[in-house]
């Protein structure tokens, strides 16, 4: 087994807070840290003791759900909480921060934002975070690093292919099932 590099392992832990959201339109997550350690993390979800969107649906005024606190703000919040400083942090966030999230973030101290997914990119956060000097960097999940049994998955599909093509089955069919589980394992 390879060792994980410290962005794909906090990457992976931003990905795994996102499940804990609440949010039927989006599950984010976000992981902040300093010299190599997790300080905070946070997912988008309603505030504590209220009524979440999973179970009464979106409370949605102008395109957006305002009952929902996003992950960014729930891991600063976490350290304003509990008195961890922000100042020369980072923070790793599965999707690309919002407008109010990139004020917040650049308020923190925050100073490097790494990021999975493109989404709804704003260009005024784009020139707020340049503008504070805040470093931003796409950094996608690589998946197969959390599948402990992927090389072993491969293997079988491998010999299962093997074994259709001796029994005489379609060459097209086989390669087109082949190709399936090699993007679902990304060998």
């Amino acid at each position: 087994m390879e060792r994980i590099s410290w962005q794909q392992y906090f990457m992976a832990q931003s990905h795994l807070l996102a499940y804990r959201s609440t949010c039927d339109r989006l599950a984010v997550g976000a992981t902040i840290t300093r010299d190599n350690r997790i300080i905070a993390g946070g997912y988008n979800g309603s505030v504590s003791g209220g009524v979440h969107c999973i179970d009464e649906g979106c409370y949605v005024v102008d395109g957006h759900c305002v009952r929902t606190i996003h992950a960014e703000m729930n891991a600063i919040l976490q350290c304003a909480k509990f008195g961890v400083a922000t100042e020369g942090a980072e923070i790793y966030v599965t999707h690309f921060p919002c407008l109010q999230c990139c004020k917040a973030i650049i308020q923190s101290g925050i100073n490097k934002v790494y990021y999975a997914k493109e989404y709804r990119n704003n260009p005024y956060a784009e020139e707020l975070f340049e503008h504070a000097h805040v470093q931003t960097e796409k950094i996608e999940l690589d998946e197969t690093l959390l599948d402990m049994k992927g090389q072993e998955k491969l293997q079988f599909i491998s010999e299962l292919m093997n074994r259709l093509a001796e029994a005489g089955a379609n060459k097209a069919e086989i390669k087109k099932w082949n190709d399936r589980a090699h993007d679902l394992f990304r060998a």
